[in-house]
Order: structure tokens, then C-alpha cells, then sequence
């Protein structure tokens, strides 16, 4: 199949805002959209029950998604909109778009206040178990970064990329699709690296306690060692996107609650989800999902082995 911008659509606010994302997305890319919209099947006991009026089938099946196609094509002129339409498990149609999308897109709905965001069974699960990145949209998603859902996109200052990186084990797939990001929409790249302390900083005898300068501060300091290797890490992206301005930042601290707080202010979030195969199945990460239920801007996904 050709690469396309892929959005999940079920006539939610949710799925419009993510669908708006989705053609911004698919514009700065030059790609198709895709809208694919999943009827779950029905239980059997349900199957028996009378159907609903032809009128109202014919609304639901052909009419809202006609009318969606054609609301993008006008808030968006120029792209291509495709909408397809199957019946069967959400969560594997979705993930079967996903292989071959250039990502999927997603709308999640707000709990509000400490409650953070919520992607949905379906939404969550497609997240977790996606080869490929899938992009979360909020309902509400503010358009700080020239590429959210409302009408005035685009006049706002842009907002950065945030990336969670971690320099022990940085992925290509994860630094490629956050440069690009940033690249495609003119806006910095934060690179945020979040490391632990050593248990001690500086011990003499048999007592151990942190230097002075504690333990980020001063020449050949742990703190010191870690943003040397953030930088080593992000030199040859540096080279390949010679446009795109790079802000690295080293911290100590829940990688969790560093990066939620970093992207606070963010255009779009980035965070990686390692690929495992084993008996727990596929799942998301602690830092990923604390991302994904507690930062506002839209929030990407990406697998990487």
C-alpha cells in the first residue's frame, strides 16, 4: 500500500480533532490522508435485535463519513482524502493501518484537572501494541504550534518538539522521526535526557557523601559526563538537519515527571516504546504512559527495538 497519513475516525470531537492533526500532517508531508473508520462487530445476542431504520444506517455509514471527507478537504485544501470503511475488531483493523501509515493518528478525550487525558481501550491498545508511530491528539488540543485543531491555526507562535531521549540506548527510528518533526514544521527540537544520580558523588574511607558542587556540577562530574554523551549522541543529527535548532537538556530526576513537565509548552511531544516479545505482550512504557495521560499537546509514539 502507499505511504499515507493515517487518522482513526468514528465522529467523535475527539477523532475530528485528530483528523484536522492528521491533514496538517499529511500536508506537511505531501501524502494522502487516509480516514478509516471501523464498525466493531456485533455480539450475537445484540444481532438479534431489530436493525435500525434505513435512514438512520445510511447516515452513519455514508453520510457522516462524506460529509467528514469533505469538511477536510475544505479546511485543508490540497490534500487528498481517502475514506475507508470496514467492519470488524477496532484494535486490529487500526493496527493493521498502522503498518503502513505515515503515522497514525488518534484523538484521546480530557478527564480535566488531575484526571490527565484518556486515549480509550481501543485507542490505548492500538498504541501499545503499533509497530509503527502512532500520533495521540487531544480534543481540545491548542494550536500553539501553527498545528492544532482550531480555526486559528497557524497564527500563533510555533512551539517546539519535545524529545525524550535516553543516550544509553538512542534509536535511530526515535531521533529521525523528532528532527523531521521539527524540521517540517520550522520550530527547535528540545532534547530532553533524564539520568539518575550515582548513589554516591564522592566518598572517602568508608563514608560516602555528595561533593560540594553536588553531583551535576564541576569538571568531570557525573552531571558533566551525561551532557557530554547527549551531545555526542545528537552531533551527526545535527549535521544531517542543519536547519533545525537544537536545544539539549540533561537532568536529573523521574524521567516520567521531567519530560511531562518539559512538554508542557510543547508543539508536539516524542517518546519511544521499546518492542518486546515475551509473555506480558505488548505494553507501553512507565515514562510513555505518563506522557500520554498528562501533557496537553499531541503526543507521539514511536516503537524502536
Amino acid at each position: 500500500m502507499s505511504r499515507t497519513v493515517t487518522v482513526g475516525f468514528d465522529g467523535s470531537p475527539e477523532s475530528r480533532a485528530a483528523a484536522d492533526w492528521a491533514a496538517r500532517e499529511a500536508r506537511l508531508r505531501a501524502l494522502p490522508l487516509r480516514v478509516v473508520r471501523v464498525w466493531e462487530s456485533v455480539p450475537e445476542p445484540m444481532a438479534q435485535a431489530p436493525l435500525p431504520g434505513a435512514e438512520t444506517r445510511q447516515h452513519w455509514t455514508e453520510r457522516i463519513p462524506r460529509e467528514s471527507a469533505e469538511r477536510l478537504r475544505l479546511r485543508h485544501p490540497g490534500i487528498e482524502v481517502v475514506v475507508e470503511q470496514y467492519t470488524g475488531d477496532p484494535v486490529g483493523i487500526l493496527g493493521e493501518a498502522a503498518a503502513s501509515a505515515e503515522p497514525l493518528v488518534l484523538g484521546s478525550r480530557g478527564l480535566g484537572g488531575i484526571g490527565g487525558f484518556v486515549a480509550g481501550s481501543v485507542g490505548a491498545a492500538v498504541t501499545a501494541r503499533a509497530e509503527r508511530p502512532v500520533v495521540v491528539v487531544r480534543a481540545d488540543e491548542p494550536t500553539t504550534d501553527g498545528h492544532g485543531s482550531g480555526p486559528a491555526a497557524g497564527d500563533a507562535p510555533a512551539a517546539p518538539v519535545v524529545l525524550g531521549l535516553d543516550t544509553a540506548e538512542p534509536d535511530e527510528t526515535l531521533l529521525r522521526f523528532a528532527f523531521g518533526a521539527a524540521a517540517r514544521r520550522g520550530v527547535p527540537l528540545r532534547v530532553v535526557h533524564v539520568w539518575r544520580p550515582p548513589p554516591a558523588y564522592a566518598c572517602e574511607l568508608s563514608a560516602c557523601a555528595y561533593g560540594p558542587a553536588g553531583p551535576g556540577d564541576g569538571p568531570g562530574s557525573a552531571g558533566e559526563l551525561e551532557a557530554e554523551g547527549l551531545a555526542k549522541v545528537l552531533q551527526p543529527w545535527r549535521q544531517s538537519f542543519p536547519g533545525v535548532e537544537v536545544v539539549a537538556e540533561s537532568r536529573t530526576g523521574s524521567a516520567a515527571r521531567v519530560l511531562v513537565e518539559a512538554a508542557r509548552e510543547a508543539g508536539l511531544a516524542v517518546v519511544g516504546k521499546r518492542l518486546r516479545a515475551g509473555r506480558l505482550g505488548a505494553h507501553l512504557g512507565h515514562v510513555a504512559h505518563a506522557v500520554l495521560h498528562h501533557v496537553a499537546a499531541p503526543v507521539a509514539v514511536v516503537p524502536h527495538t
